[in-house]
């Protein structure tokens, strides 16, 4: 099949307390593994078979709502995984690209960590919030509904995803039940910041060329 369900670059109990390994083992165990089986059955046979997951979502407004919501979900989860660690929390280095890119638009990490918990709180029902960078090179942090991303050609704002977080409540419900504000506050815990800043000067590199 053309994409596999990754696997995580950590145990399933390696984010406890902030996250718990029941958690953790259902929403990779059953809800990413099942958007990866149900993107691959609605790829099957078709020329979205050969492409890339990123381009499949630049074009998912032509693609059925299969492909859209399946796509969108290993992908959000492929990088949700990866921008976590048992190692996470505090802040980018400041003397890095990152770091001075996120002063320069935030002004400080106290000002992101607000704007970035709102946009995840005050999504409506299921979505994820993100921080991206556009096609300038300029960072942004914005929500979106459901499985969508920042990278689907129908998103409100384009851009990037370096780093982002599930707020449906299958993310959190089993710990946390309707307290979407503390599972917020505790993602910032187990934030891998050194992977989120190699995921930003990636794309900054891209967009230089």
């Amino acid at each position: 099949m053309p994409f596999k369900l990754p696997e995580l670059p950590y145990a399933y109990d390696a984010l406890h307390p902030h996250i718990d390994k029941r958690t953790m083992t259902i929403h990779h165990t059953k809800h990413h593994n099942g958007y990866t089986n149900k993107l691959n059955a609605a790829i099957e046979g078709t020329d979205l078979a050969k492409k890339k997951i990123e381009d499949i979502l630049a074009s998912v407004s032509e693609q059925s709502a299969a492909v859209r919501n399946n796509g969108g979900g290993y992908y959000n989860h492929s990088l949700f995984w990866s921008v976590m660690s048992p190692e996470g929390g505090g802040e980018p280095k400041a003397n890095s690209k990152l770091g001075k890119a996120m002063k320069e638009t935030f002004e400080s990490y106290d000002d992101f960590k607000a704007q970035f918990s709102a946009a995840a709180a005050t999504r409506f029902g299921s979505g994820w919030a993100w921080l991206c960078v556009d096609a300038k090179g300029k960072l942004f942090v914005t929500s979106t509904p459901n499985q969508d991303n920042p990278l689907m050609d129908v998103a409100d704002q384009k851009g990037t995803p370096i780093l982002g977080l599930d707020v449906c409540e299958h993310a959190y419900f089993l710990k946390y039940q309707n307290k979407r504000p503390n599972y917020i506050a505790a993602f910032f815990e187990v934030i891998n910041w050194d992977q989120v800043g190699k995921r930003y000067n990636k794309v900054m590199r891209a967009l230089a060329k």
